[in-house]
């Protein structure tokens, strides 16, 4: 797969994790399906970070966004 996919499926799903955080603590119940959400789009972004040459900046996030976008719709 992509580098830029796993950057892309990376920040969303960590994103995500962040409602689903503050349900569960406004809900007084453990965080758990957010703390695996977190793991998971943790770990897409550090394969992505690992296998792209030369890593990648917070500027490129926007740039990748983009090349996901036009490339698999």
């Amino acid at each position: 797969m992509d580098t830029d996919l796993f950057l892309v499926l990376g920040t969303a799903i960590c994103v995500l994790a962040v409602p689903a955080f503050v349900s569960a603590f406004s809900d007084s119940r453990p965080p758990r399906g957010a703390a695996i959400m977190v793991m998971i789009g943790g770990g897409l972004l550090v394969a992505a970070v690992i296998k792209h040459p030369g890593g990648y900046a917070i500027s490129d996030i926007p740039d990748a966004v983009m090349r996901v976008i036009g490339h698999y719709f």
